[in-house]
């Protein structure tokens, strides 16, 4: 293209871009009458326009002030007429003001920087200015605890990660301290999710969608309070939940595997498809033969408790250790034994405890049986603590389900 062209290219984009967001401005004041406003659909476009315009004469004159004055008259100038604006409505909201300003800052930079990044940005400005009703909302339903979860999780993966070594500190390997802190931010993020999952659809909606949404958080959690429900209510709907809750435990933990090491993901995609297939079929039978007559369990506690998380990232780091340990004295068939007495405690750390070690040296298919050692051990952790907590009733069909998961799980294995 010819310098004329591109300029031509350059400014086009940034006329859209004030069109972009004056769509939503425009749109949001649709009904105000005809000139009660400061600044609607075509003045953004001439905002986006303008800046195009001063960028693109600092270039031609060599000089960055021209585009620095012209940013400073047109705030001052839409500043002026924003304020008077305010006083009339006896309003105090900013937020066209600033949209102004990114406007013209996102034309000049379609000229003096990358086209695709100014589009990019407008377009996220746009959404972000069209969700006000919905960020409202959020934002009252939002308790202190979600909001210190959240900013609990920002200083763990913005401050604390970057400052930790990664390196490992232990005579084995084993210990990577930034290693195990990203995972227990990435387990942490996945139990978030899952809360605020529970939070936004409602707990009391019944307990198939608290049951599948609680199963982000911990599986095994949802298994005990539907067994405690089952003395009073329907017990087989229930432990069709409870199978359910199951399915999305090794579905969480294939999306890890997916995650971090997805070359270990068709070495597990058999037995975790025919073992997740018989949960997924029995449960549902049990559910579609009958509604639980017990209310929906009440929503877990917020997984994000800072105690918890210190606490899963302490046993993650032994377990790593232990790993390393046992891998490097006794060889890599340690490694099964390991993963299955960890499960019994938590699957995640089990898990993760076995992505961690190098593929390269213990081979994919032994880290794979791991991780599928695990998913096998915890299931049979969870049926014995529905055992003790709920009635045959309950826990007799989630057992059978469960037995026929692992044989089936079992048979893949074996056949690919």
């Amino acid at each position: 293209m010819t310098p004329t062209e591109t300029l031509l290219l350059d400014l086009a984009t940034a006329l859209a871009i004030g069109l972009l967001v004056g769509l939503e401005r425009g749109w949001r004041e649709r009904d105000d009458p005809e000139g009660s406003r400061t600044a609607g659909l075509r003045s953004f476009g001439i905002f986006g326009l303008m800046g195009g315009v001063f960028a693109a004469l600092s270039v031609a004159s060599g000089a960055a002030s021209v585009l620095a004055a012209g940013f400073l008259g047109f705030a001052l100038l839409f500043g002026a007429f924003q304020w008077r604006e305010a006083v009339h409505d006896g309003t105090f909201s900013v937020t066209s003001l600033l949209a102004g300003l990114t406007t013209f800052g996102l034309g000049a930079l379609a000229v003096l920087g990358d086209r695709g990044v100014a589009v990019a940005a407008a377009t996220a400005l746009t959404a972000l200015l069209a969700s006000r009703e919905v960020l409202h909302a959020g934002l009252r339903r939002l308790s202190w605890a979600e909001l210190r979860s959240a900013l609990v999780l920002a200083v763990m993966s913005a401050i604390v990660l970057p400052l930790l070594p990664d390196r490992t500190i232990d005579p084995w390997g084993g210990l990577n301290p930034r290693q195990i802190w990203l995972f227990t931010v990435l387990i942490a993020t996945i139990s978030y999710a899952g809360y605020i999952a529970v939070r936004v659809l409602g707990a009391r909606r019944g307990v198939l969608v608290s049951g599948l949404a609680g199963a982000l958080v911990s599986s095994t959690a949802v298994t005990v309070a539907l067994a405690r429900m089952a003395r009073e209510g329907a017990a087989r709907p229930l432990a069709g939940a409870a199978m359910l809750a199951a399915l999305v435990s090794i579905l969480r933990v294939s999306g890890v595997v997916a995650l971090l090491t997805p070359a270990l993901l068709p070495h597990i995609a058999g037995p975790v498809g025919a073992g997740g297939l018989v949960l997924a079929l029995a449960g549902g039978a049990l559910i579609a033969r009958g509604a639980p007559a017990a209310p929906a369990p009440e929503p877990l506690r917020n997984p994000f408790d800072l105690r918890a998380l210190l606490a899963f990232a302490a046993g993650f780091a032994a377990l790593s250790v232990a790993n390393a340990a046992l891998v490097g004295r006794f060889g890599a068939t340690s490694l099964l034994a390991s993963s299955a007495l960890s499960a019994l405690f938590d699957v995640d750390v089990a898990v993760l405890s076995a992505l961690r070690l190098d593929p390269a040296t213990l081979g994919p298919d032994l880290i794979a049986r791991a991780v599928l050692v695990a998913l096998a051990a915890n299931t049979v952790g969870k049926v014995a603590l529905a055992a003790a907590a709920g009635p045959a009733r309950f826990w007799a069909p989630l057992g059978l389900a469960s037995l026929a998961a692992l044989a089936a799980g079992g048979a893949a294995w074996a056949l690919l």
